[in-house]
């Protein structure tokens, strides 16, 4: 499966638009699993080696389809920003259904911090209000992962 990376920069008319920066050649054919997704972040983008909190949303259409994956923030060694409306530029950009969002924790405790819960509230009714669904919040700790969606709480 070949997935494209992208990030938003600026055109010319000052108005945000997407750039593909890498394509990535994956070996699974779909990302719809909880730990289909894990395996994913960690094969590609290393997540559970980071020293850091690094934040990616997986942006797929409703048949499970992979449109893109954008890093949306990278932060320190507890926490990393992760804006609503940035996410959804992206969504919107990339004419997205359905996303997953999905960050680690480099303390290697895949526990959702208070925090965590409610970002994914937040941008749970944000979707709601939009028609975009969030597949799911997945933070990644070492070898083990949490997943909103298998936990009940998505």
């Amino acid at each position: 499966m070949q997935i494209n990376l992208y990030n938003i920069r600026l055109a010319e008319n000052l108005k945000p638009a997407l750039v593909k920066e890498k394509e990535i050649h994956y070996t699974a054919n779909k990302v719809c699993t909880p730990k289909a997704t894990a395996d994913f972040f960690n094969d590609v983008f290393q997540l559970n080696e980071m020293a850091e909190e690094h934040c990616y949303m997986l942006a797929q259409n409703m048949k499970g389809m992979v449109l893109g994956v954008f890093l949306i923030s990278r932060g320190t060694v507890n926490q990393t920003p992760v804006g609503v409306r940035e996410i959804f530029i992206r969504i919107l950009l990339t004419g997205a259904s359905c996303i997953i969002l999905c960050h680690n924790h480099p303390s290697t405790d895949c526990s959702p911090s208070r925090d965590d819960i409610l970002i994914t509230q937040k941008l749970k009714e944000a979707c709601r209000l939009m028609d975009i669904t969030l597949s799911d919040h997945i933070i990644l700790g070492g070898s083990a992962y949490f997943s909103f969606s298998e936990s009940g709480i998505l």
